[in-house]
Order: C-alpha cells, then structure tokens, then sequence
C-alpha cells in the first residue's frame, strides 16, 4: 500500500462537495449526517485496474483527491500503477491482486468492498474478459470464465457495496458495461445487457436510499482490450468509431454527478444506441463482426 502524505486538498471543512462524485445522494438526505465524512479523503474501489477504462478512473479519482483499492490479476504490474499514482497524485493507494473468475478471490474482493472499519464510497466494476472467437469455437470452460467476471463478480461485489452503502445511506456504483449490450454480439453482449438491466433497477430501487447506481456503455474505445485479443484495431472498426479513454471517463463522471442511470458517450453512439432500437434484430445481428477482426 502506497499512503498519502497529505490530504488537506481534498475537501474544505466547509463540506464542499467538489469533486466528490456524490452530491446528489448527500443533498438528498438532508445534508451531513451521523456517517458524514466531509473533510476526509473517499475511496474508490476499481478493478481491472492497471491498464484501459479501469487506470483511467483511477487517475483521474486520484487527481480529484480520492484514495484508491486497484484490483487486477497482475500483481507486478498492480503495484506499480499503485505507485505511479501514489507519487503523482498524493493519495493512499491500496493493492489487491484477483483474478476475479475465482470464486476465493472474488470473494476477497467483495469482503474488502463490504468494510465497515475502511469504507468503500465509490466501487467501479469494469474488470473486462473478451473472447474473440465465435460461441461453439470456444469451450464452455472459457465462457464460463468470461461470464463469471463480466456478470458474477459485478453481482457479486455489488450486492457487497449495495448492502454497506445502503446501510450508511451513501455511496456509488458505476458498471461499466459496452453499447454491445444493445445489439446481439453473442454471449459478451448478453452478458453486457444483463449488467444494463442490472444497473437501471439499482439505480432505481437503491437511489432513494442515497446510493447512485449508473451503468457506462462504451464503443470501441481506444485500450489494449482489442490487442490483448488479437485484434487490429483499424481493420476491425471504422475511425469514427473509436472513442479516447480520457474522454469517455470524464464523460461517464460528469455524468454520474448528474446521477444518470446510464452514461452512453458522445453523439455517435447515443445515435447508434437509438437507432438499434428500430432496427430489426437480423439486420443488427449481421454487424456482430465489427470489432473481431
């Protein structure tokens, strides 16, 4: 763990809220209460955390002053993006190395999510799995994995957060989920939908206790998702469709602060998204190919 030496730039003791991602569910309940924590320094837990959408949230919280938990299964590589943090942005950077398809692992995470000594303010759940073959190519074995990250472990750790959050009657969730969930790309995008369906009655059934659920649906967006899959990212999309990952996160942040259920970024894809909705399913289901190649 890497501590910060200072916090003082955090918050004011005025009890701004500057920054702290969670206006909306602090001004609903009336202002500071018995569990306010104005003054002091939130935390963000993040997975998949050392490279892509992941790292991204994660330095731009800790450029907002906000202390970190990274999960990721490369622990080298965990430690030293906790480092490069620590050194730049000052704050407490917490590591913890999980392959979140192991069920001890996982469940790990989701015990340091639900800590009441050490609170968990904001949880993103974005750990990615990607497989770029059709269904019957791949075994079961590796959809079963894919499933277990892309839709367990989001479960899972936010029925962990849902229960702490709820209980202190604050606190986030954003799941960071993909425009794929609106078209039909195999079991990726049902896994992607099941998040979307997930996060919308969250959003809705805990909101009013002072929890802000939000779902992020990212096009192709440029990380090293599509490379670690083998995938050329000028062949398989068109240019217009690849997003830069500092904008889609400060996007997906303002749009948090405004407590949305969902975050779609920019105007071509909040087109895409409506358009899918009146464009028939075998029409839709031919453009899977998109991103694969």
């Amino acid at each position: 763990m890497a501590d910060a030496h200072d916090h003082d730039h955090v918050h004011g003791e005025d009890c701004s809220h500057e920054h702290d991602l969670l206006p909306l569910a602090d001004e609903e309940a009336g202002g500071c209460g018995p569990d306010c924590r104005c003054g002091q320094p939130r935390t963000a837990l993040v997975t998949g955390a050392t490279a892509g959408i992941g790292h991204e949230f994660a330095r731009q919280l800790a450029s907002f002053g906000w202390n970190l938990v990274l999960v990721a299964r490369d622990e080298e590589r965990l430690t030293e993006v906790a480092e490069q943090l620590h050194q730049e942005y000052d704050v407490a950077v917490e590591v913890l190395p999980a392959d979140l398809a192991d069920p001890a692992r996982r469940a790990a995470v989701a015990g340091r999510v639900a800590s009441a000594d050490q609170p968990v303010d904001l949880l993103v759940n974005n750990a990615g799995f990607g497989l770029k073959q059709k269904f019957l190519d791949n075994s079961f074995a590796d959809e079963q994995r894919m499933h277990d990250v892309l839709v367990t472990a989001v479960v899972e750790l936010s029925h962990a957060a849902l229960g702490a959050m709820a209980e202190r009657g604050h606190g986030g969730i954003i799941n960071v989920s993909s425009v794929a969930a609106f078209v039909p790309r195999g079991t990726y995008s049902a896994a992607k939908a099941y998040v979307n369906r997930f996060s919308e009655w969250a959003h809705n059934e805990y909101g009013p206790q002072g929890v802000a659920v939000m779902a992020l649906c990212p096009g192709f967006t440029k990380t090293e998702f599509h490379g670690r899959l083998g995938i050329d990212r000028d062949a398989s999309a068109p240019k217009w469709m690849w997003l830069e990952v500092e904008r889609l996160v400060s996007d997906a942040i303002k749009d948090f602060e405004k407590g949305k259920a969902f975050s779609i970024p920019s105007k071509r894809y909040k087109a895409l998204v409506t358009a899918s909705r009146v464009v028939p399913g075998p029409v839709k289901q031919k453009l899977q190919g998109l991103g694969r190649k």
